[in-house]
């Protein structure tokens, strides 16, 4: 009998501890992720000693930083890096192969977020008949949206149409900048009409402000000691200046010249608050903010790693970044929010100087590479253009000429092939249709076979030497390439459960949805392909 006491008093003892209800599931008020365009991994601490406590040095000291996190696709640019980072995936299957491309079928130019069946919606034609239609997967903001039954709100914001569309995701809000109106739009893929807390922004006309002011560097120019001198060969003029130097004045009857100013980081974040704001991001449901800070891009291509303008657009982000999350703080609350901060792509050395330092680099006109290519093919074949055009370092080939011209499809690469390889600058030249042969570093191939999309890539990529690059003549800079200074990138998580720390082990752009997802507790992307950073787990 005591035997069948203590048996029922067990059950009743299981009973009571499988009947009682289980913790609430428990997520963050807010998501914000902020990409910093081509900011390059070594400037958290190229400035480190001139940023002060509460910018990029906060993140780094109270929160997670992934020190080796890498681009593992090609080519490295701003559409494929937003589409990475959000998806989780790579070009060959969320379909971004690039800013542009030209697509195989019909060899018509397609910009990454074109869509001619929308209308703008606050702004102009040209700026405003975009959408996601081209992104082929979810983003992890899409994933939120579903796991929630649309509760969760979604809102994108960059000065770049891309910047806040493809993070944005399909189920989500995004608005971009107009340089026509100096407004933020959007299209009516997503809204009939500007919500009133945007119109009410737009209002207040901050863009002419900005630009108003002439660009002083934050501290005495003798102190900027990790930079070239302010006139140096090696950056770019803006229209109307006979010199690169400081002060920089803009004109403010061109709207597009806050893309080309520290301010303009400080614009998107002001509507970052708005949207905070005007939406009530964080206050019912987990929410997730995207931002794109595209200044630095702008900045980067005309003046180049070494110049005191990228220095001072970095000490001037880190306050920005300081102000934000101190709003943070102050709207959402301390460890209410999950916020992370990553890049879409690095950048290269001028090329020009490089060379000044006898170091190997140099630069070409993708544009030139094409109609050299065409002009030798049909030297050796007597038939004219075989070739579509060089572009994202990949030859496209004219397939409907070809046909026409009853020549072979592997003899018109063989001659492609057979060109490229005499310009010292070229390491490899790969037949993307035949990657398993290729006499190639391994990282490198499966760099390639990641970025290659059937339908949107072309038939051959160009694999040039570290410093070479095809871009913008010989100033500024470019990326794109799989070289460390293009596809190294920060990537810091902060707040919400995360714990202080580092980790040097190598990471891949494609690990962060997997991160979020596992840290969101919902399902990865559809077709995501990276994995979980455990040591980010709480």
């Amino acid at each position: 009998m005591k035997k069948v006491g203590l048996f029922i008093a067990t059950l009743l003892v299981a009973g009571t501890c499988f009947s009682q209800p289980s913790q609430t599931l428990v997520r963050p008020q807010l998501v914000v992720g902020v990409v910093v365009d081509q900011m390059r991994w070594d400037y958290l601490y190229r400035y480190y000693n001139r940023y002060g406590n509460d910018g990029f040095k906060r993140l780094l000291q109270q929160g997670y930083s992934c020190e080796n996190t890498m681009i593992n696709y090609l080519p490295s640019y701003t559409a494929p890096g937003h589409a990475c980072i959000y998806t989780g995936s790579v070009p060959s299957i969320h379909g971004i192969a690039g800013n542009d491309w030209i697509e195989n079928t019909t060899g018509k130019h397609r910009y990454c977020v074109e869509d001619a069946l929308v209308l703008p919606v606050g702004g102009s034609m040209s700026s405003g008949k975009m959408s996601p239609k081209n992104l082929l997967t979810t983003t992890i903001t899409d994933e939120l949206r579903l796991a929630t039954q649309f509760q969760s709100k979604v809102v994108g914001i960059s000065l770049k149409d891309r910047g806040s569309i493809l993070p944005a995701g399909h189920l989500g809000k995004a608005y971009w900048y107009d340089d026509s109106t100096g407004n933020f739009i959007t299209s009516n893929y997503y809204e009939n009409e500007l919500p009133q807390w945007l119109q009410e922004f737009n209002k207040r006309k901050l863009a002419k402000t900005y630009i108003s002011t002439a660009w002083e560097t934050l501290y005495p120019l003798a102190s900027y000691t990790q930079s070239l001198p302010d006139n140096n060969p090696f950056e770019g003029k803006l229209k109307g200046e006979t010199s690169p130097i400081f002060p920089h004045v803009f004109n403010t009857n061109s709207h597009k010249d806050i893309r080309k100013t520290p301010l303009g980081n400080t614009f998107t974040l002001d509507m970052a608050k708005a949207a905070i704001s005007g939406e009530r991001l964080g206050k019912k449901h987990t929410d997730f903010l995207c931002i794109s800070l595209s200044a630095t891009d702008y900045i980067g291509h005309n003046y180049a790693p070494n110049s005191i303008e990228v220095e001072d657009t970095y000490l001037r982000l880190d306050k920005d970044i300081a102000s934000f999350l101190k709003h943070l703080d102050q709207t959402i609350g301390k460890g209410n929010y999950l916020f992370f901060l990553t890049a879409d792509h690095g950048a290269a050395h001028n090329a020009e100087y490089f060379n000044s330092l006898n170091i190997p680099a140099g630069n070409e006109s993708e544009r030139a590479l094409g109609k050299q290519l065409n002009s030798y093919v049909e030297q050796k074949t007597g038939q004219t253009l075989l070739i579509r055009g060089v572009e994202n370092y990949q030859v496209v080939l004219n397939d409907s000429a070809i046909q026409h011209s009853k020549m072979n499809r592997q003899d018109v690469k063989a001659l492609v092939q057979e060109y490229l390889l005499q310009k010292p600058q070229v390491a490899y030249v790969l037949d993307m249709e035949n990657l398993s042969t290729a006499a190639v570093p391994e990282s490198i191939k499966q760099k390639a076979i990641h970025g290659y999309n059937r339908n949107r890539s072309g038939d051959m990529l160009i694999i040039n030497h570290p410093g070479w690059y095809y871009g913008y003549g010989n100033t500024g800079t470019t990326h794109s390439t799989w070289h460390p200074y293009d596809t190294h990138i920060p990537l810091l998580f902060f707040g919400w459960k995360v714990v202080p720390g580092k980790t040097n082990r190598t990471v891949y752009m494609e690990d962060i949805a997997p991160t979020l997802a596992a840290l969101l507790h919902i399902q990865m992307p559809n077709g995501c392909m990276g994995n979980v950073i455990t040591e980010v787990m709480p």
